[in-house]
């Protein structure tokens, strides 16, 4: 490749548009925009939390609309002055940081594939360090997604292992996954066809006592599910369980037979690593399903575009501890 034809494919792949629809982007700039200041920050999550401005007030036994205290980051009853925060319960309850920082850090854990370390945030931001990873540790808590049921017709399923270091052990170099107790193990699903979410879980071990209850829990009945040779699968195809089972025998180098591969998860499985490994560089086993859940919530919502970070404000309210809003208003009753 002579050095024009190379300075002008480079500069093709400088020049070629967006690829996020526009419909789905949610730049910087319209960050700045929509959060200007913390007070814009307040009234978005106020109007999360208390739709039109309207709260059941215990004081006045009835719904009630609120007005901004001046000069506090709260909200008073209209009739009897009662106080409501609309950040008690939340995530960002007695935090002193920067409501602005918080919606800023959601932002760039949302606009990423691989993750945003704290240190980065630290830098970029002025917070601590301690700081910036109390938050990602608290923003990370709201992303589990237990209550999730895979509704594919297919599923592959498969298990891998994370962290630990590759080293000599009694002679034997490199050990992987199985034979080296440094690792955690990690047991993941994903569905095949329409929204191809995905399930990743830490387990205690790989056993068929472990992992069986788990896809018995989350795969439907008479599914196909797809996996590789591991004999702790053998007995997915037996009546009790009633799977299709179909398995790819990775030993024999055979990677993908017609539509029987695990492809799916163990393209999942090199996200979490590339991601772990390149930006977090090391996860203790403690936190590590809260890495997952982080990585699994982005994963399902990945045709979201950009707008992944509304998803993760509306969770804050989702998972908040709710003031009741009263049926007769109209207005749904919030758990």
């Amino acid at each position: 490749m002579t050095s024009r034809s190379l300075q002008s494919k480079v500069l093709y792949i400088m020049n070629r548009r967006q690829t996020i629809p526009a419909h789905l982007r949610y730049t910087i700039s319209d960050f700045n925009r929509q959060f200007p200041t913390d007070d814009a920050c307040l009234e978005h999550l106020k109007e999360q939390r208390f739709s039109g401005g309207l709260v059941f007030c215990e004081t006045c036994q009835g719904d009630r609309k609120l007005h901004r205290v001046k000069g506090r980051p709260v909200y008073a009853c209209d009739e009897c002055l009662t106080q409501f925060s609309p950040m008690a319960g939340t995530i960002f309850e007695h935090s002193s940081t920067s409501l602005r920082l918080w919606y800023y850090a959601m932002y760039l854990m949302a606009s990423t594939r691989c993750g945003i370390s704290a240190k980065q945030i630290q830098r970029e931001t002025g917070v601590t360090y301690k700081t910036a990873w109390r938050m990602f540790r608290q923003i990370r808590s709201l992303l589990s997604e237990t209550d999730m049921q895979l509704e594919g017709s297919a599923v592959e399923i498969d298990e891998t292992y994370v962290g630990g270091k590759r080293k000599n052990k009694h002679g034997q170099r490199g050990m992987r996954g199985r034979d080296n107790d440094e690792k955690t193990p990690v047991f993941g699903m994903v569905e095949r066809g329409g929204r191809v979410r995905v399930m990743a879980f830490v387990t205690p071990d790989v056993k068929a006592a472990t992992l069986y209850p788990i896809i018995e829990e989350k795969v439907l009945p008479s599914s196909i599910v797809y996996s590789d040779e591991y004999s702790v699968y053998d007995r997915l195809a037996t009546p009790a369980n009633g799977y299709d089972h179909r398995r790819i025998k990775h030993a024999q180098k055979i990677y993908v037979m017609g539509d029987v591969h695990t492809q799916t998860i163990e393209g999942f499985w090199s996200l979490v690593k590339r991601g772990i490994g390149g930006v977090y560089h090391s996860v203790s086993r403690k936190y590590l399903q809260t890495y997952l859940n982080e990585y699994s919530f982005r994963y399902n919502r990945r045709d979201q575009g950009n707008l992944i970070f509304n998803a993760i404000l509306k969770r804050v309210s989702e998972r908040a501890d709710l003031p009741l809003v009263s049926k007769d208003a109209g207005i749904p009753v919030v758990q």
